[in-house]
């Protein structure tokens, strides 16, 4: 039984990895295009990497547009009109995806500016020291050894 199992999971990693239907070309095609296209799903990875339905489905949808004789730019076009500029790794520059190609730079020039100011303020001088008060400092240590001397009275 255990062998049956890991025949039928060897075999379903080679069916994944061929993509029927599709000449050399359309091949190096394929995986060029699935390895630009983000998972909706797990955001993390391209759909050749994800194993998610959608990744599959997705995986799918580019193998049947390439064997329709479809360029990569219309496949692209389909998937980015479909699910938006987010299925792209490169999403293009344009002014809904500005936050994210500016995004990490602005957070960068605000902590190097937060860390200047931080490093300007710690320079500052430390306020001068207040003068001591003697008299107040001896009228208070008599006031303690006295508080002292009756609790050592006060013990047994």
């Amino acid at each position: 039984m255990k062998r049956l199992l890991v025949l039928l999971m060897f075999w379903a990693v080679a069916v994944q990895a061929q993509t029927p239907g599709l000449d050399a070309a359309q091949e190096v095609r394929y995986h060029q295009l699935i390895n630009e296209l983000r998972c909706l799903v797990c955001q993390n990875q391209t759909i050749a990497e994800s194993t998610a339905p959608l990744a599959l489905d997705l995986k799918e949808q580019v193998r049947k547009q390439l064997s329709e004789g479809k360029s990569n730019t219309e496949i692209t076009r389909y998937l980015t009109d479909r699910y938006g500029d987010f299925v792209l790794y490169r999403p293009p520059f344009k002014a809904n995806t500005l936050l994210l190609w500016a995004g990490p730079f602005v957070l960068l020039l605000a902590a190097l500016i937060w860390a200047v100011r931080f490093m300007r303020g710690s320079r500052k001088p430390a306020a001068p020291p207040r003068p001591v008060d003697e008299a107040a400092v001896q009228k208070l240590l008599a006031e303690t050894r006295a508080a002292l001397a009756a609790q050592d009275e006060q013990k047994p």
